[in-house]
């Protein structure tokens, strides 16, 4: 994986929500969790595992709504922080936190009815083995994301002390024929990079945000976003 020893830092687990997800990062979260919301609902009482879980954003909201989430990650610190949300949260009971490696999995074939893996594919260094045993590990569905190669997220990318993987439609399309998914749905967004939404007040980011989501709908930007949300079948 990209970036692990950075990844794995004590201060980046520390600061990673506040950097990410505070000022004008609050309407990447919303929308991340939208994303996973609209793939997977109804939730409760679904087994899901989440990839690359980090501090918990996904995991605590999933178990929120009634499902039972193993959230994996390599990072010992992120899981730490996970545990606080989930604890703050009042779902400990419900998400049992791991540390380990995505490419090998410690669960049987089929354990978990869905899996969801988001910030997660840019790291990765061979996806279609990631995503092969992804596949094993679920019944009936994975959910991940993916930041697109012709976008504004190629302008930064360079920049990013973790490297960053970009991906082209059809490079995704080949990832699920390979490991024999089907594709249910897929969703394009933010035609402006993170990094700017991150960088400005709340109200400056969401003025911006109105205008990137009227763009983004003419056809004509469809490979220009930055993000797209995959929702894939197993069988």
């Amino acid at each position: 994986m990209k970036g692990q020893e950075w990844y794995q830092a004590d201060e980046v687990a520390e600061e990673y929500d506040t950097k990410r997800f505070s000022r004008g990062g609050r309407l990447i979260d919303r929308r991340e969790k939208e994303a996973v919301l609209s793939a997977i609902e109804p939730v409760a009482d679904r087994r899901i595992l989440e990839i690359a879980c980090g501090t918990g954003r996904f995991t605590a909201m999933l178990a929120d709504r009634g499902a039972d989430v193993v959230g994996l990650d390599i990072s010992a610190p992120m899981l730490r922080h996970g545990r606080d949300r989930a604890r703050s949260a009042g779902v400990a009971d419900r998400i049992q936190f791991l540390r380990g490696d995505a490419g090998r999995l410690p669960f049987p074939d089929d354990h978990f009815d869905t899996v969801v893996a988001m910030r997660f594919f840019h790291l990765a260094d061979d996806p279609a083995a990631f995503l092969h045993e992804m596949r094993r590990v679920a019944s009936e569905r994975i959910v991940f994301d993916t930041f697109n190669r012709f976008s504004t997220r190629s302008v930064y990318n360079w920049a990013l002390p973790m490297g960053s993987r970009l991906y082209s439609k059809s490079e995704v399309a080949v990832l699920l024929a390979k490991t024999e998914l089907t594709l249910e749905s897929v969703e394009d967004d933010f035609l402006l990079p993170y990094g700017l939404y991150r960088s400005l007040p709340n109200p400056v980011a969401a003025a911006l945000r109105s205008i990137d989501r009227a763009v983004g709908r003419l056809p004509i930007t469809d490979h220009a976003a930055s993000v797209s949300y995959w929702n894939v079948r197993v069988r």
